[in-house]
């Protein structure tokens, strides 16, 4: 049985992964440095993306995901694993993303697991990696 703790811990680290998915789907991507440490490394290179810390890898989004008009990514199936002030998890991503332009609309549907880790900083939940396996990428 869960105490109180794991409890809200499981639900700080689920809001965590959401935040994530909301900075980047508002495309507020200077967000994402609150959610990370400084010296995270993300790893976007199974689907042809950058790998390093936000700040390496904010102006790259800021520039990809400008070729598409809008994209959602909807999370599901947290695997969280805790150990005291640090914890991994691994979740299932659905993104479907609309292509910019063009006369006839185009959408890419991306499936992805993320394997991220994290740490409790100050009484506060940070990403300290994330990393993308690529499920399956289709275009419509």
């Amino acid at each position: 049985m869960m105490d109180l703790v794991e409890i809200s811990d499981r639900m700080e680290i689920t809001a965590l992964i959401t935040d994530y998915s909301t900075a980047v789907d508002t495309r507020d991507f200077d967000r994402l440095r609150e959610l990370f440490t400084p010296e995270a490394v993300i790893d976007y290179s199974p689907v042809g993306g950058a790998v390093g810390t936000t700040e390496q890898v904010v102006p790259w989004l800021r520039e990809n995901l400008a070729l598409f008009s809008d994209y959602q990514h909807l999370n599901g199936n947290h695997s969280i694993t805790l150990d005291g002030d640090t914890a991994s998890a691994t979740t299932m991503c659905f993104n479907p993303m609309v292509v910019a332009g063009g006369e006839k609309q185009q959408m890419l549907l991306v499936g992805v697991w993320y394997h991220d880790t994290f740490a409790r900083i100050d009484d506060t939940w940070r990403f300290t990696g994330r990393r993308e396996q690529k499920s399956f990428m289709h275009a419509v």
